[in-house]
């Protein structure tokens, strides 16, 4: 089907309120957009670049994690939690009690998605691999109760009632062969659509679909990563897009919501590949910066002589986690608590940490060049 001629799906009369039931995907995608096949050039340019340097950095694996917290804490925060990415990274104990069951639901984010990424290795991207994700992710959090794991079996709505909602998806009998067509489409090998318009046309599908009762933004934003994951387009889970559906929300909601309303495949599939651009371009300036900090910051370490090999240790701990307190340190390093605040005192002395906040009794430290790459 050529963008042109797409219709989006017709408007249902349900009681007091109509559903939106969109056509099926699984099929052949065609388009006439000289600027489509631009954005799509550049895209995949971007994230080859970023694959580069997902495979020269050695131990990749240390820094990954931040890009997985920051992801999580702004997919949360675009859905209403309040936790920033200094929060996420905190032990539960060092959160203020109000924020507290927001900062479960970005751990539970977080956890979601690493353990997605690792389902990869043995399951396909599938409707049962994004049903064990949703349940993880609502799992003893507000939305425990809207059928963790399930597809909704009731209508659900974006909005405060069906009758004057933004958006009402389609009726929820509709949902489990919709989701079927769209696992068909994200797999079939028999038509000839470029990746990334398939997920792109895939991540639209699955919002309009609204397949859960709570959870749909969040797990509709993870399925693009795996999707890039699991065709190798990544290697390493590295490219993650809601600081810039954040960034440009309004523009997000819009594309979508056009659509439906005037079956503009063309807008939508234009954003999303812009969106993929920029990311993987930013994603490749971090590894870049990150690669200058942690030779700087290795280099200068070697002055410390017999504490060299902790100091390692600890760099380590702190591409994964950059902020520490000296009991943390004390607990990672085997060393009494006077031993690690003298460590502390030399990082801070070659401008490696610096005191963030002090919370209760525990004055944390940040490693602050690192962190601010993931604030921006």
């Amino acid at each position: 089907m050529n963008f042109k001629d797409f219709v989006s799906g017709r408007w249902v009369e349900q009681y007091q309120y109509k559903s939106f039931s969109p056509v099926t995907v699984n099929h052949e995608w065609t388009w006439n957009d000289p600027q489509i096949n631009t954005l799509l050039e550049e895209a995949m340019r971007a994230i080859g670049e970023l694959n580069a340097f997902s495979l020269i950095i050695p131990d990749v694996d240390l820094f990954i994690q931040m890009h997985v917290v920051k992801e999580a804490s702004t997919s949360s925060r675009i859905e209403g939690t309040q936790t920033e990415i200094d929060e996420a990274l905190r032990p539960r104990e060092l959160v203020a009690p109000e924020r507290r069951s927001d900062w479960d639901e970005v751990q539970n984010y977080i956890k979601a998605m690493n353990q997605a990424i690792e389902a990869l290795q043995t399951l396909p991207l599938s409707n049962r691999l994004l049903k064990n994700t949703h349940r993880t992710l609502l799992e003893g959090v507000r939305g425990t109760e809207k059928l963790p794991g399930q597809f909704r079996k009731s209508q659900n709505w974006i909005g405060s009632g069906p009758s004057d909602a933004a958006f009402v998806p389609p009726h929820h009998t509709e949902v489990p062969d919709l989701m079927s067509d769209l696992e068909k489409f994200l797999h079939n090998a028999t038509i000839q659509v470029p990746h990334l318009v398939r997920i792109a046309i895939a991540h639209y599908q699955f919002e309009t679909i609204h397949p859960f009762l709570d959870g749909n933004g969040r797990i509709g934003r993870l399925l693009i990563p795996l999707y890039l994951i699991s065709k190798e387009l990544l290697k390493k889970p590295t490219l993650y897009l809601s600081a810039h559906i954040e960034k440009h929300k309004g523009a997000y909601y819009d594309a979508l919501t056009r659509v439906r309303e005037s079956n503009d495949m063309g807008q939508w599939v234009r954003f999303l590949m812009t969106a993929i651009r920029d990311t993987a371009l930013k994603g490749r300036e971090t590894f870049q910066s990150i690669l200058v900090i942690r030779q700087e910051v290795e280099r200068t370490t070697l002055s410390l002589g017999k504490r060299a090999e902790n100091a390692r240790r600890l760099l380590n701990h702190l591409y994964r986690q950059p902020f520490v307190t000296p009991n943390k340190v004390a607990e990672l390093l085997s060393v009494t608590h006077q031993t690690a605040s003298s460590l502390i005192r030399n990082f801070e002395e070659l401008n490696i940490l610096k005191k963030w906040e002090k919370i209760g009794r525990n004055q944390v430290y940040v490693f602050g060049r690192y962190f601010a790459l993931f604030l921006e």
